[in-house]
């Protein structure tokens, strides 16, 4: 383990601070690390491996398509491209997808789609995106600048103009900015993740959608994190009774490659043209083929259980010593611990779990489909960290 940290150490870009466990195998929401020690993954890596390690029916479908075709540029036609976005369209009844390979890349194509319907509809001087203060978007420079918190803008002056932020839950402040800026869309988060695990209110949401409707700018939902059943619904807006005009996602979709997606709206849908955008990887076929496998078994059943685990882990953990308060929506869940968190963290993999962190509190991401045999083992280990 030494020798391959000394490895990653010379070799790799100084960007992780990562644990010192080397995972080398796996299956479900159990994996092992190089001296075979067992942990209960928690994290499904970052809200990606929604059917768990090694999910067999995600690899038969990723490796049947490997033995036809394994990529082919967007000059051509491809079955799996164009099932995954008849699949989500059906499901969301949005009207036309953007495939790409990241969220970071589904927000900007998302930020340019709303630009060009302001700059088509009101003039070019309407480009200015708002998103809420302690939203996480992405990494790339736009997607910095729509990023609601300081401390990622220090390093990478200047970063895009055009991004203001306005407090969660504050319709008045929102309302503000709309008369004093020019704007092009709304982009937010139902559950800021990054910020805290932190749902906003049905009103909330529903206050802006009707401000949108109202001044014609889209309104943008971000579900990268969120969307693909993690909420206990198949995307998080459909908790909260909205219509939006474009939604982002990608982690969860793929299953455990890299994919992201731009949903488009009927507002929206007509908005990119012949080179308006693109993207060398975006509906790869592998990556589509393992999505719609992952996806085509998101059905009611499934999401049912889903919010059922949900209930199970919010139940056992809110009144738990140690524990302050338990935020989130689903199998998203933030735990505001008494302890640091990540005192708490380290505990709990010495003793078998993996688990992540956002700000301040641990933060729960398990793979959807987890036994409940195992679920529960891993929160009575959690709820011992916390002591």
């Amino acid at each position: 383990m030494s020798e391959l940290i000394a490895r990653d150490k010379a070799y790799v870009a100084n960007t992780y601070n990562r644990f010192p466990v080397e995972i080398v195998s796996g299956k479900g929401s159990e994996v092992f690390d190089a001296a075979g020690k067992r942990y209960i993954d928690m994290g499904s890596g970052i809200g990606v491996t929604s059917f768990g390690i090694s999910d067999d029916a995600w690899k038969q479908a990723v490796t049947a398509q490997l033995d036809r075709v394994q990529h082919m540029s967007n000059l051509y036609y491809t079955e799996p491209c164009v099932r995954l976005a008849e699949l989500l369209c059906e499901r969301t009844g949005m009207k036309k997808v953007f495939f790409g390979n990241s969220g970071a890349e589904a927000n900007e194509c998302a930020i340019k789609v709303a630009r060009k319907y302001a700059a088509e509809k009101k003039g070019p001087e309407y480009s200015t995106i708002i998103t809420l203060v302690n939203s996480f978007h992405g990494r790339t420079l736009t997607t910095l600048a729509a990023t609601g918190q300081e401390h990622y803008h220090e390093l990478f002056q200047p970063l895009t103009p055009g991004f203001v932020h306005a407090p969660a839950e504050d319709i008045e402040a929102l309302e503000a900015l709309v008369r004093e800026h020019r704007v092009a869309g709304i982009l937010l988060e139902c559950v800021q993740g990054e910020g805290g695990v932190i749902a906003l209110s049905k009103e909330y949401l529903q206050a802006v959608e009707a401000i949108a409707k109202r001044e014609d700018i889209l309104l943008m939902i971000d579900e990268v994190q969120t969307g693909n059943g993690r909420t206990g619904e198949l995307y998080a807006y459909m908790n909260y009774g909205i219509s939006p005009d474009v939604v982002t996602t990608a982690k969860g979709i793929g299953g455990g490659l890299p994919l992201g997606a731009a949903l488009l709206g009927e507002k929206a849908e007509a908005v990119l043209g012949f080179g308006d955008h693109g993207s060398t990887f975006g509906g790869n076929p592998v990556a589509c083929a393992g999505a719609v496998s992952i996806l085509s078994r998101m059905d009611d059943a499934f999401l049912a259980d889903v919010r059922e685990k949900s209930r199970f882990v919010f139940d056992s953990l809110k009144n738990a010593e140690g524990v302050e308060s338990v935020s989130g929506l689903g199998l998203m869940v933030g735990i505001k611990t008494k302890k640091p968190a990540a005192e708490v963290l380290k505990t709990c993999m010495e003793n078998g779990v993996l688990c992540l962190t956002a700000k301040d509190k641990v933060r729960l991401l398990p793979a959807l489909n987890i036994p409940m045999e195992i679920l529960a083992e891993a929160v009575e280990i959690i709820k011992r960290a916390c002591v």
